[in-house]
């Protein structure tokens, strides 16, 4: 790896630096999105029932916000439990909002990544085809120009295509797992709605 750094130069650095930061977001998005910690099961069924048992307390919505990005959404309505259904619904729409917000976090980076890293392939490409140009004297090609050359168009394109497919991949599957998680809380923030207000039973 060493020597392929060294026969290319400088333009496979930046190249270099975004695998890097694309490895990092992609293990931190993975530890951090997970089923389990985002909509734990039997959250709302436990919050049902201590609303049904005890009533909602403040001390209750800032243990169940504490909980999960779930619990924080549903601590949005708890807190809000006593208003009309409208302001209730509201406050875990606005609470929704800033949960999702919080989810798509360095997923902009990751996409950003995604969609640069064959752009960068492509200049490390241009700079290698100027090398080789460059190479071509009245007295005849350079060799070690020429070979230079070459290196930086093949390895830079090639670096930047294997960064940007597996970046692109998670990209899109995290995009796709916080839809799935957008879509499962607001069926659970749905039912604590209707179910304080009377219109469901548990």
């Amino acid at each position: 790896m060493f020597a392929i750094i060294q026969a290319v130069g400088w333009p496979i650095w930046p190249l270099i630096l975004a695998s890097v930061i694309a490895v990092a977001l992609i293990i931190e998005r993975s530890i951090t999105l997970r089923r389990s910690r985002i909509v734990p099961p039997g959250l709302l069924d436990k919050v049902l029932d201590d609303l049904r048992q005890i009533g909602p307390s403040a001390e209750m919505a800032e243990r169940v916000a504490a909980h999960s990005p779930l619990g924080r959404v549903l601590a949005a309505g708890l807190r809000n439990v006593h208003s009309p259904r409208e302001v209730m619904k509201e406050s875990i729409e606005e609470t929704g909002r800033a949960v999702v917000h919080d989810l798509e976090r360095f997923l902009t980076t990751l996409g950003t990544i995604a969609s640069i890293s064959p752009l960068m392939g492509l200049l490390g490409t241009i700079i290698g085809m100027i090398d080789i140009f460059a190479s071509q004297g009245v007295s005849g090609a350079n060799p070690a120009q020429l070979a230079q050359g070459i290196s930086i168009a093949l390895y830079t394109t090639g670096l930047g295509l294997i960064i940007a497919i597996p970046a692109m991949i998670f990209w899109r599957h995290f995009r796709a797992l916080i839809d799935s998680f957008v879509i499962d809380m607001e069926q659970q923030a749905i039912k604590l709605v209707e179910v304080s207000h009377g219109e469901r039973r548990a």
